[in-house]
């Protein structure tokens, strides 16, 4: 059975950094696209980036250039670095795996975590 499990979130004021990781259970992170997502109070869940199994990536236009996805083949994990935080990035953060297209699409995901929770205070 296929377990993802998130860490790294917290609280940090705007324009700081923070690291989350996905550790998953069995050998998914190559044969599957990888995508981070996150949900606001109130809103909906919000496509944040993605790696393909491929390796190539893909973010939303909120977060690119500031957040980086990446992928430890060996450790079965994958990391959202994200830099430059503002208040509009705070929510919980959640990892999954899927194989459908596009990877923006929350609902062509079959594994997710529990998620971590990201504040950002202004």
């Amino acid at each position: 059975q296929v377990q993802l499990v998130e860490s790294g979130g917290g609280l940090v004021q705007s324009g700081g950094s923070l690291r989350l990781s996905c550790a998953a259970s069995g050998r998914i992170v190559t044969s599957y696209n990888m995508g981070w997502f996150r949900q606001a109070p109130g809103k909906e869940r919000e496509f944040v980036a993605a790696i393909y199994w491929g390796g190539h990536t893909s973010y939303s236009d909120a977060v690119k250039d500031r957040f980086t996805i990446s992928r430890d083949n060996a450790a079965n994990t994958v990391a959202l670095q994200m830099n430059n935080l503002k208040p509009e990035d705070t929510a919980v953060y959640y990892c999954a795996a899927g194989q459908g297209l596009p990877v923006s699409n929350h609902r062509l995901y079959v594994y997710w975590g529990q998620g971590t929770q990201v504040t950002v205070s202004s």
